[in-house]
């Protein structure tokens, strides 16, 4: 008789871990809350980072790159132009990068994760930054430097006093000589490229390219960056977006750790990550009680099949996500 090839057996493999809000908002609130911790901890000292302003507007103008001055003059002598910039680098900063990480987690999950990943890679390379180079800003140089502070000279149209652009009374909660590097322009950059790489429209494209070069502009002319530190938030953001996916793996391999000695943390909002419901009953991937599998079809046909989770996608930029990759193994 010809011998049958008997089946492998059938292996249940823990669902991906699902992206909730209630668990992405405090992750980011605490990530962005350590790196304004660490900013205002790290603060060094003032006469070591009036030092490396100085130095790096040498620099400049040996390179003959110094932008930041007749940008200065002409936010200080036109209001029109000033004002709008304090406003500009006092608040945007502030809501538009949330509200990309907003649009981007409700229009385009499956490369949410990796984008988050992204941006906190370069926000933490920043404070490391700020911590090995304090830097004055041109704003806090000696007068005879030529620098305006306008958030200053305009400070009676905003919230902002003469301590950057926290509000009057809570200067002091900043740390005002982490000017290198500048993640207002590393932000806005990242900004930028995600709108450029999933907006959809030509409003988002014009946005995707105005964004981060007007603000580069505004923190040259509020005199709150040098050029130099304009480039080294763009240099930041190219080595984030080169880590993140270490990053990405070295963050799931943890969750995975601690999945297998917490079980409740593998399964999503329904538990799923413990199999056992008692002694000779078992649930998996599909079953909301035992033995009342959803039947589900993959590509092939074929009942039964563990159901994949939309909501998780592949960790890099346009890979396929798990399901594509099954079907075409298939």
């Amino acid at each position: 008789m010809p011998q049958t090839e008997a089946p492998a057996p059938r292996t249940e493999t823990a669902p991906p871990f699902r992206l909730r809000w209630w668990t992405e908002l405090p992750l980011i609130l605490v990530v962005y809350g350590c790196y304004s911790a660490g900013r205002l901890i790290v603060r060094g000292d003032v006469a070591d980072a009036v030092e490396h302003g100085l130095a790096i507007l040498r620099l400049e103008k040996l390179l003959h790159l110094n932008a930041e001055h007749p940008l200065n003059r002409l936010f200080t002598r036109e209001a029109w132009l000033g004002i709008p910039a304090d406003f500009w680098y006092a608040s945007l900063h502030y809501l538009v990068t949330p509200a990309i990480l907003v649009w981007l987690f409700r229009s385009h999950t499956a490369h949410y994760r990796a984008a988050r990943t992204w941006l906190m890679t370069s926000t933490f390379i920043g404070l490391i930054g700020f911590t090995l180079l304090p830097t004055c800003p041109p704003r806090l140089l000696a007068p005879e430097h030529g620098f305006v502070d306008t958030m200053a000279h305009f400070s009676s149209y905003g919230w902002w006093g003469d301590q950057a652009s926290a509000p009057r009374g809570l200067g002091g909660m900043t740390n005002q000589y982490a000017a290198m590097p500048s993640l207002h322009v590393g932000w806005a950059l990242w900004c930028g490229l995600i709108l450029w790489r999933f907006g959809s429209t030509r409003w988002t494209k014009v946005a995707a390219v105005v964004y981060p070069l007007v603000t580069a502009l505004v923190v040259m002319g509020t005199a709150n960056h040098y050029l130099l530190d304009a480039v080294a938030g763009a240099t930041v953001m190219g080595v984030g977006w080169l880590l993140a996916p270490y990053v990405g793996a070295m963050t799931q391999r943890i969750r995975a750790a601690l999945a297998a000695r917490v079980p409740a943390l593998a399964g999503g909002a329904n538990g799923a990550g413990s199999p056992n419901v008692s002694g000779r009953c078992q649930t998996s991937a599909g079953e909301r009680i035992p033995r009342q599998r959803e039947t589900r079809l993959d590509p092939s046909g074929e009942p039964g099949a563990p159901p994949q989770d939309a909501a998780d996608g592949a960790p890099g930029w346009g890979l396929p996500s798990q399901a594509e990759s099954l079907g075409k193994a298939r």
